[in-house]
């Protein structure tokens, strides 16, 4: 009788049996959703933090300088070998300026610069558009293919109202030689740049120039023109070449009022070094499109400007706030007539030759050719070729 209520033994344990099962289902159902609920929320923070960086890295690009837009970068090869150069090292960027009917110059620049340094430089090489192209393709079928460097387009908007252009002086429509104002635009990341025009040859290492000690409030070091090696040569029908005066019209009351002495020495901006943390601290950007727009208004530099008509606006902003560089380090005036004004022991001591002037090295006369062809390579496009080489052959002809 009792047997009747109690079921046997292999039925109860069956009975446990399908009841462990179905725990055991639930427990490993369960784990399995804790293990999708775990990848979910790695899932999530691993995208916030993706988007986290992207925000920092954002963060990081704004300058706050004048809000300028327009500067925008083309390409950039960032891992290309360089004469085995140590990641650890710092980046020293360099900024030329390279217009289509000048990039020889350029070129010739940049592979002279790559051949005497072994430091980790980038090339910042600013262009109009349409420009990108033919470099790109010219450093790319040479020996330079291995440069890190970016294009950046310069918008020649960011002009409008800032020059007023003047046929009397050329540079004046030459949009990309105001480029050397907004550099912390062009290198936005970089605590300090070199700025170079483009009838260069460098014949030192790049470091010593990048180290050049600035002094507490100094936002950039140039090359006076009072110099010992500016000084050698005087120069012929080109104003007061060595003073403030050759630069601005004193005779404006504007320019009376900033007690600035008519005898300073000037300097010359075709080649600088800056500190762009200073350079952002004081607004220089602001303050060079401040003058820019009041010489448009009122007529502030003089009328037989001795240099490039870059230059006024920075004397005024830089008056007696500027450090020097080592005057070896900007020996010009090379392309100021055909004649050789140095000596050629002067010439290979020269750690930068500079043909600022009409005589530019790439031309039909001028001097120094043969030290600046070592440096030139030949554009594999055609479209750029020297001047000088279409007179000899058609005279050989």
């Amino acid at each position: 009788m009792d047997n009747a209520w109690f079921p046997n033994d292999s039925y109860a344990k069956g009975l446990i049996t399908n009841i462990y099962i179905r725990q055991k289902k639930k427990m490993s159902f369960r784990k399995v959703n804790i293990i999708i609920l775990v990848l979910a929320v790695a899932l999530f923070l691993l995208v916030l933090h993706h988007n986290f960086l992207g925000l920092s890295s954002l963060l990081r690009n704004e300058v706050s300088d004048s809000g300028i837009v327009g500067l925008q970068p083309v390409d950039f090869v960032p891992n290309a070998p360089q004469h085995a150069v140590d990641g650890r090292q710092e980046e020293i960027p360099v900024v030329i300026a390279a217009s289509e009917d000048r990039l020889g110059g350029a070129i010739a620049a940049i592979n002279s610069i790559q051949h005497n340094t072994r430091s980790n430089v980038i090339f910042y090489i600013v262009t109009l558009n349409g420009t990108g192209d033919h470099l790109r393709s010219w450093l790319s079928s040479s020996t330079l293919k291995s440069i890190r460097y970016k294009i950046v387009n310069f918008d020649t908007k960011l002009l409008e109202g800032k020059v007023k252009e003047d046929p009397d002086q050329g540079d004046s429509m030459k949009p990309l030689t105001f480029a050397r104002f907004y550099l912390p635009i062009l290198v936005p990341s970089a605590k300090k740049a070199i700025y170079m025009d483009d009838d260069v040859i460098v014949q030192g290492d790049i470091l010593a120039l990048y180290n050049t000690p600035l002094k507490p409030g100094h936002a950039a070091a140039f090359s006076e023109d009072c110099d010992s090696s500016s000084t050698k040569v005087v120069i012929r029908g080109a104003g007061n070449q060595y003073n403030y005066i050759g630069y601005l019209d004193y005779k404006k009351e504007r320019i009376r009022k900033l007690s600035m002495k008519a005898s300073t020495c000037s300097f010359n901006p075709g080649v600088f070094v800056a500190n762009l943390t200073e350079w952002k601290r004081q607004n220089i950007t602001s303050q060079l499109e401040k003058w820019m727009k009041l010489n448009v208004e009122e007529g502030l530099y003089s009328r037989t400007l001795a240099g490039s008509i870059t230059t006024p606006p920075l004397l005024i902003v830089f008056y007696q706030q500027h450090s020097t560089i080592d005057p070896m380090w900007n020996v010009r005036h090379l392309g100021s007539s055909a004649g050789k004004r140095y000596s050629p022991q002067f010439v290979k001591a020269a750690k930068l030759l500079h043909w600022n002037g009409h005589f530019k090295p790439w031309g039909r006369t001028a001097s120094y050719t043969d030290v600046w062809e070592k440096w030139y390579i030949p554009d594999p496009t055609g479209k750029f070729s020297l001047i000088r080489r279409h007179v000899e052959i058609s005279n050989i002809k």
